[in-house]
């Protein structure tokens, strides 16, 4: 039986991740690792309660928490990496899995392209800093995907190989190009995204966030385009 853990790296996500983890656990048959990268709130404690094995990563950076998750699934076949604001609908995936589970793909996207968005969810510079970023990933990489957004499944072989370095925003393209240049399958399903239900965003809740991010998404696309596999 293919053993399936979800990855939920959380700062401050009190309010959201208690309801987030029990909806995963509801959907599928799947283990859930929170990491905890550094909240001040009961992040951990409500993530405990829901179910969760909590690990803490003090270091802050998305790359950073998604490294130390990874780090803690030592028994996974496949990996789901899924954040903790509860903006991406649990719903959704088993939409994920099926392509893994079916032999079809090494890893598979949920894009919010091709599936709904709620209002004001996404602002415009969010919307088209990511159709830009996806072009270009396109273009240099030889993809056909709509969305580099981080709500993806990916067979655990496979990420092993890629030996990921970029520990902020920047983790989520690097394992797309990278897995790109091995020729690993990847595919794209539709998925739900929805407005934080607690708390700012930390990307798009901030200027200097929402500049960050692009600034590494865009580096990391260009970085590894020229740097052999």
């Amino acid at each position: 039986m293919t053993t399936v853990i979800v990855i939920i790296p959380a700062l401050n996500e009190a309010g959201n991740i208690r309801q987030l983890v029990e909806e995963v656990c509801a959907t599928a048959p799947v283990d859930v690792i929170v990491v905890d990268n550094g909240s001040t709130d009961s992040t951990a404690q409500e993530a405990l309660e829901a179910g969760a094995k909590v690990v803490s990563e003090p270091r802050r950076g998305y790359g950073y928490a998604c490294a130390a998750g990874v780090a803690e699934a030592r028994n996974a076949d496949v990996l789901i990496f899924l954040d903790g604001d509860h903006s991406f609908a649990p719903s959704d995936l088993p939409s994920l899995l099926a392509p893994i589970n079916e032999g079809r793909a090494d890893m598979v996207l949920g894009s919010r392209a091709l599936g709904y968005i709620e209002p004001g969810a996404m602002l415009l510079q969010q919307r088209f800093g990511n159709w830009l970023a996806a072009r270009l990933t396109n273009i240099l990489y030889g993809l056909s995907i709509t969305d580099l957004g981080p709500y993806r499944a990916v067979r655990k072989e496979l990420l092993m190989q890629l030996d990921m370095q970029e520990m902020t925003y920047g983790w989520p393209t690097e394992m797309i190009v990278k897995s790109a240049q091995r020729g690993a399958r990847i595919i794209e399903v539709p998925v739900s995204y929805r407005n934080r239900r607690f708390g700012q965003s930390k990307v798009s809740g901030t200027v200097r966030g929402t500049l960050l991010a692009g600034w590494h998404i865009l580096g990391v696309t260009f970085r590894y385009a020229w740097r052999p596999e």
